[in-house]
C-alpha cells in the first residue's frame, strides 16, 4: 500500500470541484485517509514548491496556491502514487485526455485543478508538510483484502 498527497487547488474549490474530483479517487478504490480544507501559507507554499525556485513560473505559482482555500487529500492505497497521477491527466487541460480530471474539467494551463506528488520520497515529504501523523487514520474497507490478494 502506498500514500500520497492530492492537492484540490484553488481553481478546484472555486468551481465546486471537490466532490466530484475525491468522487474519482474513492471509485477507483483509494481509500481517503486524511483531508483538510486550509489556506495554504506563504511560508507552507515556498517550502512545498522549494525545487521550482528561480523558475518563471514560480511567483505566480506560489500567489496562486495562497489565493484560497486548497483541500488537502491523503489517499492510500494499491499503487497509489501512479493511480492518482493517472486519474489526474496531463498537466495542462487542454493537452490531458478526456476522462481523466484534468482532460474532463479543465482546459487552463495556467490552472490545474489538482497537484499528486510525484514518487514515494515527495509523497512522504508532502504528506508531511500538510498533515500532522494524528491526523492520518488507517481503517479496513471491505476491498482491502482484494489489493492484498495481488
Amino acid at each position: 500500500m502506498q500514500r500520497t498527497l492530492i492537492l484540490l487547488k484553488p481553481d478546484a474549490v472555486q468551481r465546486r470541484l471537490v466532490g466530484p474530483i475525491v468522487e474519482r479517487f474513492e471509485r477507483k478504490g483509494l481509500k481517503v485517509i486524511g483531508m483538510r480544507l486550509m489556506k495554504i501559507s506563504d511560508q507552507l507554499a515556498a517550502t512545498h514548491y522549494e525545487a521550482h525556485q528561480g523558475k518563471p513560473f514560480y511567483d505566480g505559482l506560489v500567489q496562486f496556491m495562497t489565493s484560497g482555500p486548497v483541500v488537502a487529500l491523503a489517499l492510500e492505497g494499491n499503487k497509489a502514487i501512479s493511480v492518482c497521477r493517472k486519474l489526474m491527466g496531463a498537466t495542462f487541460g487542454c493537452d490531458a485526455d478526456a476522462g481523466t480530471i484534468r482532460g474532463d474539467f479543465g482546459i487552463s494551463n495556467g490552472f490545474n485543478l489538482v497537484h499528486g506528488s510525484d514518487s514515494t520520497e515527495a509523497a512522504q515529504r508532502e504528506l508531511e508538510l500538510f498533515f500532522d501523523p494524528e491526523d492520518l487514520h488507517s481503517y479496513e474497507l471491505i476491498d482491502d483484502s482484494w489489493n492484498a490478494a495481488e
